[in-house]
């Protein structure tokens, strides 16, 4: 009888063990899921401005995943600092300034407080005059601009390649630079900058990075868009 006693004691006090136990799983994960709640919620309270890369294959990261694309890691460096900023790519294989033109209202639906322009790469290899792609550039940037006057702008420069003549890729080069200039745009000098004929750094078409192609582009653009977005 006096076991029995016991073993009952024993049991009360068991269940009362579990009983805690229990109660202090079910409060921890409450608190768990409120926490990862509160910090969802932080962290799209922060992200509360849109950084916008509209351009072709080289901000899309063709022939890479997505998360490899300088993009991406732009995105990266942004969360790491806390400045608030959702980056969108908006980059489209093969796009031209014409097609970029065209396209630039549907993006705009995103209203971007920092836009980067990135295209003209493909009219430079395709041939088509300068001043057509100019002109395509300049009223995509008139477009963004009409959207939000507080837009911060950023013009990629680019180059063709020798074998279009030295006369064009000189007046397409000088595209860029005069754009920014006009439109109080932030220059990115060339955006492939030390990565551009390197054969490791690019995929075996030699136009498009690679993964670590691609995040040599974001280290070298990111000096020219961190004081952009300010801090925190």
């Amino acid at each position: 009888m006096a076991n029995n006693k016991v073993n009952m004691s024993r049991l009360r006090i068991l269940g009362l063990i579990l009983l805690a136990s229990g109660w202090m799983a079910c409060g921890g994960g409450e608190q768990k899921k409120e926490a990862k709640q509160e910090g969802a919620a932080t962290q799209k309270k922060l992200a509360d401005k849109k950084l916008v890369f509209f351009g072709n294959s080289l901000t899309a990261g063709y022939g890479l995943d997505p998360e490899e694309a300088f993009p991406a890691l732009t995105q990266v460096k942004i969360d790491s600092l806390n400045l608030g900023y959702e980056v969108i790519n908006a980059g489209l294989s093969g796009e031209t300034s014409a097609g970029g033109l065209t396209r630039i209202d549907w993006i705009l639906q995103q209203k971007p407080d920092v836009f980067v322009l990135e295209l003209g790469a493909n009219d430079g290899l395709r041939g088509i005059p300068v001043a057509e792609t100019r002109k395509n550039l300049q009223g995509i940037l008139d477009k963004v601009k009409a959207a939000n006057p507080e837009v911060k702008l950023v013009v990629a420069g680019m180059m063709v390649p020798p074998n279009m003549g030295p006369e064009y890729a000189k007046d397409f080069q000088s595209i860029f630079p005069d754009l920014a200039k006009a439109n109080n745009a932030t220059l990115i000098p060339f955006l492939l900058n030390g990565v551009a004929g390197e054969r490791s750094l690019n995929l075996a078409d030699g136009i498009h990075p690679t993964a670590e192609g691609h995040q040599m582009v974001a280290n070298s653009i990111w000096k020219y868009l961190q004081p952009l977005l300010g801090s925190r």
